[in-house]
């Protein structure tokens, strides 16, 4: 068999290794991805209820506040009674004195409702941080494992990256930068055999006079269709 061929073939060898690798690498992350959707979801829906919580807790200052001012309008008219002498102004003053109990009678039951739901909305936020946590630590096996086979083929991939590199340099430049350009394409691997006379990559047929230097193996020839090396591997002529 041509030494260049031998060469380019141990290089792809190795290649399909760091392509195996890759590939349960890449079913490892639809399970990930799986984990972090949930919790996600339930990170989501505690963010959601913690900002409804600081809402609600805002409006209850908002509305402390409003009854303090009320208050103190209150007491400022109720003291400026006491030194009215004239019956229309008093009567005036007392006018006010109603309308602002009545408003600030209406503002503190506002204030107990916004307290009660304060108090809902931070029961809310601790159950979802309670469940948050429970699905963070019902996961955690599971991811533990995940990790461990993802940190173990990262260092099987690196390793194989490495030989692949090593076994690279053995090839000769021209062939190794076709080889190279051939895998950007869209062809999985960069030699494919001859099957039936027809590249075993995309099956167009190989000339004829072609696939008797490929069978003598005295050049390695590319299929014209396709662009994938085209080799004589025993056996292939008789593969369906």
């Amino acid at each position: 068999m041509n030494a260049d061929l031998v060469a380019l073939l141990e290089l792809q060898a190795k290649h399909k290794v760091v392509l195996d690798i890759e590939e349960v690498l890449a079913s490892l992350e639809p399970q990930f991805a799986e984990l972090d959707e949930v919790v996600n979801h339930a990170q989501e829906q505690l963010d959601t209820q913690r900002v409804r919580a600081q809402e609600a807790d805002d409006r209850r200052a908002e509305l402390e506040s409003k009854i303090e001012g009320y208050r103190v309008m209150q007491e400022r008219k109720r003291q400026k009674l006491e030194w009215v002498r004239g019956a229309k102004e008093a009567s005036t003053l007392m006018a006010e004195l109603d309308l602002a109990r009545t408003v600030l009678a209406r503002e503190e039951a506002e204030w107990i409702r916004s307290a009660d739901k304060v108090q809902d909305m931070q029961r809310q936020v601790a159950e979802s941080e309670a469940a948050l946590q429970e699905i963070e630590e019902g996961q955690a096996p599971e991811r533990q494992e995940l990790e461990g086979r993802r940190s173990d083929l990262d260092e099987r991939l690196a390793a194989a990256v490495d030989e692949r590199d090593q076994v690279a340099e053995g090839v000769q430049p021209k062939l190794r930068d076709q080889f190279r350009r051939i895998l950007r394409g869209r062809a999985r691997l960069a030699l494919y055999p001859l099957k039936s006379g027809a590249c075993g990559h995309c099956y167009t047929q190989v000339p004829l006079h072609r696939q008797q230097k490929i069978r003598n193996g005295d050049t390695i020839e590319a299929c014209e269709a396709c662009g994938v090396l085209v080799y004589q591997d025993d056996g292939s002529e008789n593969e369906s």
